[in-house]
């Protein structure tokens, strides 16, 4: 029955942490998308969900060859890349770099695609 208690005490201080606004681990700054644009899905549903859009885009792309539907990852990068380094992933905190790096996932998409936007990767090998 004590353990019980000492794990209740020890939960109720975890959620007392995490709601404090001074928490250990910063939130990512997120760059705002290019201005005039709107996201092709609510951001709370891109937080979510984006890896299943851009895995079931790889899959229409490659075994439909359908591309820049709603979801590629093109018109992502088009829209988020930072104005600073004209990228997602060239440093911490760009728009992708910086969730990921907050989340601790590896991102693995930018090995064979541009995190570049098209007009400014134009000539370059990035899909």
């Amino acid at each position: 029955m004590r353990g019980l208690a000492v794990a209740l005490v020890a939960l109720a201080a975890a959620a007392a942490g995490a709601a404090d606004d001074r928490g250990r681990t910063p939130l990512p700054a997120i760059v705002k998308a290019r201005p005039g644009t709107q996201c092709v899905e609510p951001p709370e549903v891109m937080r979510r969900q984006h890896m299943s859009f851009l895995k079931h885009q790889r899959d229409e792309t490659v075994h439909g060859g359908i591309r820049g539907a709603k979801h590629s990852l093109q018109g992502c990068v088009d829209c988020h890349a930072s104005p600073a380094t004209g990228s997602v992933a060239a440093a911490p905190g760009d728009f992708c770099s910086s969730c990921h790096q907050y989340a601790a996932v590896k991102i693995d998409c930018f090995e064979c695609h541009t995190p570049k936007p098209a007009k400014l990767a134009q000539g370059s090998a990035g899909k």
